[in-house]
């Protein structure tokens, strides 16, 4: 087990004249979020320091410091994370890079920007619009920092078409625990140099080094989109009509599901009852929403013919087109609300963020409630259908937080074993933290754990950088390999 060490007052004033007074808190000026993220039940714990940074050499300064006298350093984005994963669990030092949010420079010859880490997702893809380009990656928290998004390898709505976060990572800028900045990769499309260094920091959750700066591909904006939606009487028929879509050669945007319980919620919380509960009569039971694109109308109506006719196979009641932009707004806005609506009406929540073959989603989803309901609990799920990404959420409001932890763990120690019988992944986007860190370990086995565990200690000696994350374990968890 790793020996840290507490901040003296000695080390608070080196810490304060690194940052300045301003950007520099502890006690009392701390701010309590920075004590846990969004998802309440992974825990509260508050930093010693906190330090508010704007530049690569302050960064560089800071883990310095608390690399040579062994201070434990949690580095962090908006804390829109949903596994505990910017959770300072041993205290230590915040790093906070709120405040590096500038879009630096764009290269319209090369179509890339090159952005600071704090720069929020919304901000990032409305600036590359107003300069005729599009950032695909569209994880459902916009108010994520794009280096948050490259920290957890965040995927999104439009995964299905353009991949995750790391497809759209050409270059970075790196502080180790050392203290050392290493710039990896460069601003071109391929490489075959070595191992990927790169592509090792994406989706590394800020346990090998602190990302400061980016650039980020972009591509040209899809001239026409529209999205329709499809509503049937039960989710397992919507599902199925997932395959029929992709094999439609649509080249959906975006392919997402939502199911009848989810769609009230979001009404009742946003007052926006866009998805239909009742159509023709028949009680609407599940729905999926397709984005299309082309490069002209002509192109696009055309798909949406095709579309019709695969809705019609399918048996969906109907095929309603969302094409006015604030139609597209409003439709896409109550999509967004989702998990906002779910923690507005429960008391307990815990979430799983599998990915399973799209084949297998309706059969997981059906064995996700019943466990649920073995042990008390009310299942919710949306997700991401064109990829089988889901979102499974276990909610009580009656029960204490001391009856609720022990009977979820039941129910996500099933669902995970489940997820793995169907060939799927712990987590599509939201990563491991350290809430679902043995279920990471079940799923990939000892053997992988191990060498994940030993190339942390490659990049982080003193085991300083986000301890109890992912691969390792603080004197919280089981002890460490």
């Amino acid at each position: 087990m790793e020996k840290y060490g507490k901040l003296s007052p000695e080390l608070m004033e080196e810490l304060r004249a690194i940052v300045g007074k301003e950007r520099f808190f502890t006690g009392e000026d701390i701010d309590p979020n920075y004590s846990h993220d969004e998802m309440p039940i992974y825990g509260s714990h508050m930093p010693e320091a906190v330090c508010e940074v704007e530049s690569t050499r302050e960064v560089s300064e800071i883990l310095k410091l608390c690399n040579e006298h062994r201070i434990p350093v949690t580095p962090r984005g908006a804390g829109t994370g949903l596994v505990g994963g910017a959770v300072p669990l041993l205290g230590g030092v915040v790093i906070s890079t709120v405040r590096m949010n500038k879009i630096l420079d764009y290269d319209m010859k090369n179509l890339c920007v090159r952005t600071q880490v704090g720069v929020l997702l919304q901000d990032l893809a409305a600036d590359a619009a107003e300069h005729g380009l599009f950032y695909p990656p569209d994880p459902g928290e916009k108010t994520a920092t794009v280096g948050g998004n490259v920290a957890t390898n965040a995927g999104g709505m439009r995964a299905v078409k353009y991949g995750v976060t790391r497809d759209y990572v050409l270059a970075m800028t790196v502080v180790l625990p050392t203290g050392e900045i290493l710039e990896l990769g460069k601003a071109v499309c391929k490489s075959s140099s070595g191992y990927s260094l790169l592509q090792l920091m994406c989706g590394s959750e800020g346990t090998l080094g602190i990302i400061t700066e980016l650039t980020l591909k972009l591509i040209p904006a899809p001239p026409h989109d529209v999205s329709l939606l499809m509503p049937f009487e039960n989710l397992a028929d919507a599902i199925a009509s997932v395959p029929d879509i992709k094999l439609a050669k649509l080249d959906p945007q975006s392919i997402e599901f939502m199911d009848a319980d989810i769609v009230r919620s979001s009404a009742a919380f946003t007052g926006n009852s866009i998805f239909p509960q009742k159509l023709q009569g028949r009680e609407v039971g599940g729905c999926i929403l397709v984005t299309l694109v082309g490069n002209s109308e002509d192109e696009l109506y055309e798909k949406m013919d095709r579309l019709n006719d695969v809705a019609e196979k399918a048996g969906a009641i109907d095929l309603l087109v969302v094409d006015t932009p604030s139609l597209k707004k409003t439709v896409w806005s109550a999509r967004s609300s989702f998990l906002t609506a779910i923690e507005a009406d429960t008391k307990l929540v815990d979430e799983l963020d599998v990915v399973v073959p799209v084949d297998k989603i309706a059969e997981f989803l059906v064995y996700t409630r019943q466990v649920g309901e073995e042990q008390g609990l009310y299942v919710r799920n949306f997700g991401h259908a064109g990829d089988g990404n889901l979102h499974i959420y276990c909610c009580s409001n009656t029960m204490t937080e001391e009856e609720f932890i022990p009977r979820v763990k039941v129910v996500m120690g099933k669902c995970y074993s489940e997820c793995a019988r169907f060939g799927g992944q712990v987590s599509g986007e939201h990563a491991i933290g350290h809430a679902k860190k043995e279920y990471l370990r079940e799923s990939v086995g000892d053997t992988a754990f191990r060498l994940m565990s030993q190339i942390k200690r490659v990049f982080d000696p003193n085991m300083i950088l986000n301890p109890g994350k992912v691969c390792t374990y603080t004197e919280e968890g089981k002890g460490e390999d």
